[in-house]
């Protein structure tokens, strides 16, 4: 019993996992074969009861009939013997035959004792009594059973045995043969075998007509199954697949479908909706980013204004309090005082210069170029021997803007330089490559690395692990990378160094 729950329950799971579309089809597939199994069992079960009725009102039939002639014959003119239980084997000692012959079933009759009189079957009598005679049981029953004969119109009594004999079914009828006074002077026995030859052959037809239907049937059901469950499915694929592809940063498309069911079509409105609201949030969380956003830079701003400021502030004060025309050494304090100042507003210019770098958008200007010569011209500004360049190739055709690429390619070689802890023999290298659809550009270096903590953090903007600049670099690459539908990403060791790698589509 353990067995079969757990079965039916692992059978329900692995039904949970099957789709949609396969549960519908499953499911009319089994409706179609469940309706052919009962139809075809109500088939048998009818069948069964037509046939038993059959043979129970033909025997009847037989009973009446030889009834009627036995009845005939013993108060005919034929018949010269006294009309008495003792005589019957006399009256019937020839008719009985003839009457079997024309019925076509053998006839016993008993007296009212349970012995037997007279057969049509001449081998029945012989040595062995008990043979011959009724059942007690039998014989109890006759007497004690009143039965209502709709077309003789009186109650009589009979009784029918039916049992099996080497799988065969026999109905035996026990009734009583009356005189003309209907005073009972015999019991009319009349076994009867119970041929369903004929029943049979019609039953293994018509479930053989029926299997055929079914057969018919069900391969309609499976080509409806099979369109149905796509027809119902494919709305709500399309609506998955709008869903699979639902993203907060971009922006989402309305789901289009026509000619759906009423619930198909209240799902995409409610989908449509949560799109429309979806776009609004995205809207207004873009809006607030890009104002936070502002906001930490004018503070980051301001904050790497007021360190260049208070120490010009103090050297202004120092020079105005010691201010001494005459004094011998007043122009190398000038000289010096003019130094601090022009030290600090150049911090001061160099982070403006950053903030609006970072802060311009790239414009795409679509120039064709060789990239490989533009990478080149942008290497020259540095002296340095480590730094070294290679590709496999002379000539990369791409449209780009030439400022920007010089940009990104400067930038990534400083940030290479300035991660390259002293002491340290410095290497940087930097490769240009194309395959199939794409151009890469990678620049790797031996510094320290980026921390585990700090891989998320590498291109926001403001971030920084050196002493000195705004951390404004690599945010402004990646800027320009995805303004031009590239990526950047990189690979780093601790300690050991970082690869810098930037996608480009060719066109």
């Amino acid at each position: 019993m353990i067995i079969a729950i757990f079965k039916a329950a692992k059978l329900s799971m692995n039904l949970k996992k099957l789709s949609l579309r396969t549960r519908i089809f499953l499911a009319m597939i089994l409706l179609v074969l469940l309706a052919s199994v009962l139809i075809s069992a109500v088939a048998i079960y009818q069948y069964k009861e037509q046939s038993a009725d059959y043979h129970k009102g033909r025997l009847q039939r037989k009973e009446q009939n030889i009834q009627a002639d036995l009845k005939q014959f013993l108060n005919g003119r034929y018949n010269t013997w006294e009309i008495k239980t003792e005589n019957i084997p006399l009256i019937y000692k020839d008719e009985i035959y003839n009457i079997a012959n024309i019925h076509k079933l053998q006839i016993n009759l008993y007296d009212l004792d349970g012995g037997l009189l007279i057969s049509s079957q001449a081998n029945l009598k012989g040595d062995n009594i008990e043979e011959t005679c009724i059942d007690a049981e039998i014989m109890n029953a006759i007497f004690n059973t009143v039965e209502f004969n709709s077309v003789l119109e009186v109650s009589r009594h009979r009784y029918v045995d039916k049992h099996k004999e080497n799988g065969e079914t026999f109905q035996s009828s026990y009734t009583f043969l009356l005189d003309k006074s209907s005073k009972p002077i015999a019991i009319l026995n009349l076994p009867y075998l119970e041929k369903d030859d004929f029943l049979s052959k019609e039953l293994q037809e018509f479930l053989k007509r029926i299997g055929f239907a079914f057969a018919l049937v069900l391969l309609t059901a499976i080509g409806i199954a099979f369109l149905l469950s796509k027809f119902i499915t494919k709305s709500l694929k399309t609506i998955s697949d709008k869903i699979n592809t639902t993203r907060l940063e971009k922006r989402n498309k309305r789901i289009e479908i026509d000619d759906t069911s009423e619930e198909i079509s209240v799902l995409v409105n409610s989908y449509n909706s949560m799109i429309d609201e979806l776009e609004e949030s995205a809207v207004q969380l873009a809006r607030s980013e890009r104002e936070q956003a502002w906001r930490e830079m004018a503070k980051q701003v301001a904050h790497e204004i007021k360190n260049p400021l208070t120490p010009m502030r103090l050297t202004v004060q120092n020079f105005q309090r010691k201010f001494d025309p005459d004094d011998e050494k007043i122009h190398s304090k000038l000289d010096e005082y003019s130094k601090t100042l022009i030290q600090q507003i150049d911090t001061m210019s160099s982070i403006a210069s950053a903030f609006s770098n970072f802060a311009k958008m790239p414009a795409q200007q679509n120039e064709t170029l060789n990239m490989v010569k533009i990478v080149k011209l942008a290497l020259d500004i540095f002296n340095e021997d480590y730094i070294v360049f290679t590709s496999d190739y002379d000539e990369i055709i791409a449209k780009f803007d030439r400022t920007q690429l010089i940009r990104v390619v400067t930038n990534l070689v400083k940030n290479g330089i300035q991660a390259i802890p002293e002491g340290r023999m410095p290497k940087i290298a930097i490769n240009v490559t194309v395959n199939s659809n794409d151009i890469i550009l990678t620049v790797a270096d031996n510094g320290t690395g980026v921390a585990e903590e700090n891989i998320d953090k590498v291109f926001e903007p403001k971030f920084t692990t050196k002493t000195s600049g705004m951390g404004l670099g690599l945010a402004m690459v990646k800027n320009i990378v995805e303004t031009y539908k590239g990526k950047i990403t990189f690979k780093t060791i601790e300690d050991k160094g970082t690869t810098f790698k930037v996608t480009f589509p060719k066109e």
